[in-house]
């Protein structure tokens, strides 16, 4: 009797293994024979600012468009350090609009830097990661 339970309990455990489990479908559409799998579609996901001086903040500007057929959010924004503030669009973006994150450096030390920022969707979808990256060229001092 104890053999038959402990082979019940096997067996019962190895068939929920086999529960099906509802895809989460990630392929919105195809554009120009590229697969979007992501709600948005970034104009571009890293922008490299070349040389910049030292002291002076620069901002860039990250634009997308809602590829879903549903209205989106962007629940979070958040910069890899302290030296990166962040801004985006707030309201809800309807299917088919544009929105925009906003990315400012601070450049306060020189030398090359590469920063990332994490955007979060009300998708359910990965987060998209920002890539800004140049070279901060030190300010020579007037004597």
């Amino acid at each position: 009797m104890k053999i038959f339970k402990i082979t019940m309990l096997a067996v019962s455990l190895g068939l929920m293994s086999f529960a099906i489990i509802k895809p989460i479908n990630t392929i919105v559409e195809k554009e120009k024979s590229a697969v979007i799998v992501a709600s948005v579609l970034w104009k571009a996901e890293t922008i490299d600012v070349g040389e910049i001086p030292q002291g002076t903040p620069k901002k860039m500007v990250y634009e997308f468009t809602n590829t879903s057929k549903a209205v989106i959010i962007i629940t979070n924004v958040q910069g890899s350090c302290g030296c990166t503030a962040t801004d985006y669009t707030k309201t809800p973006i309807a299917a088919g609009a544009k929105g925009t994150v906003t990315a400012t450096y601070n450049a306060a030390s020189a030398g090359s830097f590469s920063k990332t920022v994490t955007v979060n969707l009300n998708d359910g979808l990965a987060p998209s990661v920002l890539t800004l990256k140049g070279v901060v060229k030190a300010v020579e001092a007037k004597i």
